[in-house]
């Protein structure tokens, strides 16, 4: 009987996996150079934290999730987004109580039950980040320009930000009467999900990727903003452009997700099938308080590291070599077999990357195991080159050979 994995899912194979590494690297120096600190939250937690933490309307809590029950009869849900599980987090390990803005990242795997798109999986995964403690529009402004800043130096071509203000819970429902009268003699030309939709959320029809050409004249929510979620949004819009960010402002950008208040941004790039948006976030004053925690404001982004990764190729971006050794050791006899054992590791123990043959082989399979391994060097330890303490060093690149000591072979490679 054979097996193969799981609709939705994938496997990261070696050739591949450096790329991840590369990225994921970057979003964690990303995150050093703006202070903010790596949590890990579990992949599993109360569906009732999802549920009041993601919103009951939302096509994740209604369609997506994968849940389960213990054997304990507690219910549980495979994390489907970042933020709840940070909150829960925050809240029960009294975060709050520091002096300063929580600022928090993570990089980890979320699950939906979700339609196969391009990048997008069923298991799939998230870089994010957290900001918590401080209503400053600055804040916002930074997780954006954090965002922005991944995207660039991961080496992204045309990453556009856009950005929204979807207002205080008093606006939107100020905001949500204008919207119904707008979309009520559209109901029927619209699909299922809108349909339905407009009577529990009609926000969220904004959001919908199918109809949004019935809504070239839907009102606008930044028409109803109030003096202080105007204020709000001008500030965020004056910081990007003292940062010199570039950014849309899009009336439409409401997010997937309930909790958001004030500012929404999404990132979007081309490349990739019909849904452009890489990542986004937003403000989200409410939640903490909404999960059991005190009144404390956030705000926040989750970013895709398969659309990254999609692009990252779609564009052919040349990465860092991750996957090349530096040298490839080749013993000729069984004396220059076992010193070779024990090259080995200490090149390895100094920082070098380095192989050697365990199967046996002649020295021209060997060399032609260097050449696909990418190695810079090969060194060649014989009979001879052991009596004397040395050993032949080749670079592939070139050709050129030359013989060195033992112990100086590191510092001949000149490792970069």
């Amino acid at each position: 009987m054979s097996f193969q994995r799981s609709p939705g899912t994938q496997d990261i194979l070696p050739g591949m996996v450096e790329k991840w590494q590369y990225v994921e690297s970057k979003a964690r120096e990303i995150c050093r150079r703006y202070n903010f600190r790596e949590i890990r939250t579990p992949m599993f937690e109360s569906t009732e934290l999802f549920h009041r933490g993601v919103g009951e309307t939302t096509d994740i809590v209604e369609k997506e999730t994968y849940n389960f029950i213990d054997r304990g009869d507690r219910k549980l849900t495979l994390r489907p987004e970042g933020t709840a599980g940070v909150m829960r987090a925050y809240v029960e390990n009294k975060l709050y109580g520091e002096p300063d803005v929580s600022k928090l990242y993570y990089i980890g795997s979320m699950f939906r039950y979700e339609r196969a798109q391009a990048g997008r999986y069923r298991q799939f995964n998230q870089f994010g980040v957290e900001a918590v403690g401080s209503v400053d529009p600055a804040l916002d402004a930074e997780v954006i320009a954090l965002g922005y800043t991944f995207y660039t130096e991961v080496g992204l071509k045309g990453v556009r930000v856009e950005i929204n203000s979807v207002g205080t819970t008093e606006v939107r429902a100020a905001f949500r009467s204008k919207l119904l009268s707008f979309l009520e003699p559209k109901r029927e030309l619209l699909c299922k999900d809108c349909q339905s939709r407009i009577d529990r959320n009609p926000l969220r029809v904004l959001d919908c990727k199918v109809d949004q050409h019935h809504f070239t004249d839907a009102p606008s929510i930044l028409d109803s903003l109030d003096e202080e979620c105007e204020q709000h949004f001008n500030k965020v819009k004056q910081h990007l452009t003292d940062m010199g960010i570039p950014f849309e402002i899009n009336h439409r950008l409401v997010r997937g997700l309930d909790y958001y208040t004030h500012t929404a941004f999404e990132f979007k790039a081309e490349g990739i099938g019909a849904i452009d948006t890489v990542g986004g976030g937003g403000r989200y004053n409410g939640l903490v308080a909404d999960i059991g925690g005190p009144d404390q404001p956030g705000v926040g982004f989750g970013l895709g590291l398969e659309r990254t990764i999609m692009l990252l190729e779609h564009q052919a971006t040349e990465l860092p070599d991750l996957t090349s050794l530096d040298v490839y050791l080749i013993a000729l006899g069984e004396a220059a077999d076992r010193e070779i054992t024990k090259l080995v590791y200490e090149l390895r123990s100094a920082g070098i990357r380095a192989e050697r043959d365990y199967q046996g082989r002649k020295m021209k399979a060997q060399m032609k195991s260097a050449d696909r391994m990418q190695a810079k060097y090969t060194a060649i330890l014989g009979d001879d080159e052991l009596a004397n303490g040395e050993i032949t060093l080749k670079e592939m690149a070139t050709g050129e050979q030359r013989t060195v000591k033992l112990q100086e072979v590191a510092a001949a490679i000149h490792v970069k």
